[in-house]
């Protein structure tokens, strides 16, 4: 059973590993409430996922520590257990899906574990380290449906408590459930008035659909950029705890996950990968009811693939108008681009690349043709107003698909 004695004792074993990670101010996040960030993606590792995991294996017994360890995980959880085994001197086996990224795959590596790379997502992975755990004898540590592992995550709501004690509300990513399980249970224990919101991706909402249906149900795919809380089905435990204690579980989509990754690198300097910073995107979007609320948004983790990043980053500034593509129409004649170039210019837009192509060369565009420039914008407006100030001057700016 999870209790709070467990918790408190797992911050009491947990102080010789890992850093109380800081509660910081974000006021640009949402104007309309006082947000704060627990910044866990400033952890050691990286990610909140090596509180559980430390404390899980704090707890075996010497057979299961001879036996070694095997978990299965998206990344985060790997590093928590790799790093918590290594520690123990205990010999560790990470299964981890095949598109996992691969800055977390060679993390997981550097804190000493072996790892064996499965095709598919979680659930797959999961199910191989299952079938390694029944053929050699490992103990396998649970990514989220232990109660000892979400006694270690219950610890961040210890934390919350005592840096903001006098918080309206705390905002937590979603995946298998582990973590807002153990910040839902500490904070409701301890402060039942303070309101716990859970986030998940829109292409992976396993605790949203079962939550609501008051039945743990399975998803048959996920899709989603937030690699870290694509998960299929949610814990037994977990799905028990959220009923109980979680007030409200959103999702957030793609974009919106996006435009929060670039606005925590922009705004906070803070580099969050994408299943860190659902929450900020739920805070963001107005997914969760926080108007004139004292509101922590839990960064969970930071370990994005650089790769992936660019990408995010890519679409965080289509998605807020700060980076656009614009097709128009001319007549090939000289002094066309001059006259497109100065008006963009003028008006204080960065053109970044250019593509002049011929029309098709049917009879209504025999002397036609496309020019296709991505731009740089400061936002939707200032790039309706280029836009606006190209047709006035007689360009035929054309719609993208």
């Amino acid at each position: 059973m999870l209790t709070l004695d467990s918790i408190y004792k797992a911050s009491h074993v947990l102080k010789e590993v890992i850093r109380q990670t800081d509660l910081i101010k974000a006021p640009k996040i949402n104007p309309n409430a006082e947000v704060y960030l627990k910044t866990e993606n400033l952890q050691v590792t990286g990610s909140f996922k090596v509180r559980g995991a430390y404390y899980k294996i704090s707890t075996l017994t010497p057979e299961e520590r001879e036996k070694g360890v095997i978990a299965c995980s998206a990344g985060n959880h790997a590093q928590g257990v790799a790093l918590a085994a290594t520690k123990a001197g205990i010999k560790s086996l990470i299964c981890l899906p095949d598109g996992a990224p691969i800055s977390k795959v060679e993390a997981t590596k550097g804190y000493g574990a072996d790892v064996c790379l499965v095709p598919g997502v979680y659930d797959d992975a999961y199910n191989m380290a299952l079938k390694l755990r029944d053929e050699k004898g490992y103990t396998f540590i649970h990514p989220f449906d232990d109660e000892n592992v979400i006694a270690g995550q219950g610890t961040i709501g210890l934390e919350l408590l005592e840096q903001l004690p006098d918080m309206d509300a705390v905002v937590v990513p979603v995946g298998g459930g582990g973590l807002i399980s153990g910040v839902a249970f500490a904070i409701k224990s301890l402060n039942p008035n303070i309101k716990v919101y859970g986030v998940q991706a829109a292409g992976a909402p396993s605790m949203a659909n079962s939550v609501h249906d008051k039945k743990i149900e399975r998803l048959e795919r996920v899709s989603t950029i937030a690699d870290g809380i694509a998960v299929k089905e949610p814990g037994e435990h977990t799905f028990d705890y959220c009923s109980k204690y979680v007030d409200e579980i959103v999702t957030v989509t793609e974009d919106e996950i996006s435009c929060a990754i670039l606005s925590l690198i922009e705004q906070q300097k803070l580099i969050a990968e994408g299943a860190g910073a659902v929450s900020v995107a739920a805070v963001m979007f107005d997914k969760v009811p926080v108007k004139g609320k004292k509101v922590v948004c839990l960064v969970s983790g930071g370990n994005i693939d650089v790769t992936i990043l660019n990408l995010v980053i890519r679409r965080g500034l289509v998605q807020s108008g700060r980076a656009s593509l614009l097709t128009i129409e001319l007549v090939d004649k000289p002094g066309q681009l001059v006259g497109v170039s100065k008006i963009i210019a003028d008006l204080g837009g960065n053109v970044t690349a250019v593509h002049h192509e011929r029309a098709d060369g049917n009879e209504n565009s025999i002397n036609g043709c496309f020019l296709r420039i991505q731009l740089e914008t400061r936002n939707f407006e200032h790039l309706e107003q280029i836009r606006k100030a190209l047709k006035d001057a007689g360009f035929k700016v054309l719609d993208n698909a």
